[in-house]
């Protein structure tokens, strides 16, 4: 399954305009609150510069990108966990989400309301942050409730995850996010089994102007609120982005590199979601195609193989590797076995980013 990455934010920050610009997508953008009344999904290409090279070494008449996906959820707003707005709308599709997206407005329009009086980026962020953390104090004394009764009952592993559980509910309500909490291996097992907003990996994104890319009247703020809590922000000039979606990469390239973006945001933010995903990239030449996967780091060879097909997980005899790296300085497959750089590994094998893979497998 693709990498699925959840826009969220107040309504008008230009979500849906980040979404068209990340996927060439055509979701409707207006400028009044909740345009966006179902997620919409976009599936995109992953940009890979390796996989292009891999296509100029083998011409394989296939080449196949992994793919990410992003989501873009409707708008929120305070009381929102308590179901204001499209509050329950918004907390259910966003728990289907592997990152959260935060889109935050930092630019001025006068023809696009701000559901406040006045523009606050750090403020907004703000409230999203309560709302989601809200939720999950909510979803967590639910939970809580659930197992002390197994606990009232003698049943030992209860007590455990209840004592564990009350210490994580105190720590949320401090309005620190679940993924901060700090977790002595031996408690590792108690997390609960529930679906935890502000356990979720995330990152900022500032929806900017081309004048408030000059001008920084806000983004000095919001860096400092990214720093603080330890998360990438990536300005995106989403108007711009949105607009030259219809022009070939080349050119569009030109002008983003003229604005004093040398990479599109679909780039960067793929870079940052794969690293706070911990994600990684293989690759498969099968016949007339060449794919690039992706997978969590430190994925064995058979459960990789799985990722594939099935059968290919259940009938797994090894993986022959050869990396990228000696695939591009030798120019071909057949160099790199004759120079004795493929390597044999079993099921056990950590698939490393960039190996190129060739699994043998029983079918059964």
């Amino acid at each position: 399954m693709a990498c699925r990455c959840g826009l969220v934010g107040l309504p008008n920050v230009g979500k849906s305009t980040i979404f068209n610009a990340l996927t060439g997508g055509q979701a409707e953008v207006a400028g009044y609150p909740f345009t966006t009344l179902a997620p919409q999904v976009g599936i995109v290409p992953v940009p890979d510069p390796r996989l292009e090279t891999l296509g100029r070494l083998l011409q394989p008449p296939k080449l196949t990108p992994t793919t990410i996906e992003f989501v873009d959820i409707a708008g929120l707003i305070a009381g929102a966990s308590q179901g204001e707005g499209l509050g329950n709308q918004f907390l259910a599709a966003i728990r289907e989400v592997d990152l959260l997206v935060q889109v935050v407005r930092a630019f001025e329009a006068p023809d696009i309301p701000h559901v406040a009086p006045d523009l606050d980026p750090v403020r907004d962020v703000g409230i999203i942050d309560t709302e989601l953390l809200l939720a999950d104090v909510e979803l967590l004394r639910r939970h809580l409730l659930k197992v002390e009764r197994v606990a009232k009952a003698g049943d030992k592993k209860a007590m455990a995850q209840l004592q564990f559980l009350r210490r994580l509910e105190a720590f949320v309500n401090q309005g620190r996010w679940a993924r901060e909490f700090p977790v002595a291996e031996a408690d590792a097992s108690c997390w609960p089994d529930i679906p935890l907003l502000t356990r979720k990996p995330s990152l900022l994104v500032a929806n900017i102007s081309e004048q408030e890319w000059r001008a920084r009247r806000f983004l000095p703020a919001l860096e400092e609120l990214a720093s603080q809590r330890r998360v990438p922000l990536i300005p995106i000039l989403g108007d711009l982005e949105a607009e030259l979606q219809d022009l070939p990469p080349e050119e569009r390239q030109e002008f983003l590199a003229a604005a004093g973006f040398p990479e599109s945001a679909l780039t960067r933010l793929i870079r940052a979601s794969y690293e706070l995903l911990g994600l990684i990239t293989f690759y498969t030449i099968v016949g007339a195609e060449v794919r690039a996967w992706t997978v969590p780091a430190g994925t064995p060879a058979v459960r990789c193989a799985g990722r594939i097909h099935s059968d290919m997980e259940k009938g797994f005899i090894k993986a022959e590797i050869m990396a990228f790296a000696d695939l591009l300085r030798l120019g071909s497959a057949a160099k790199v076995k004759e120079a004795g750089l493929v390597h044999l590994e079993g099921r056990d094998y950590l698939i490393q980013d960039g190996d190129i893979v060739l699994f043998r497998f029983q079918a059964r």
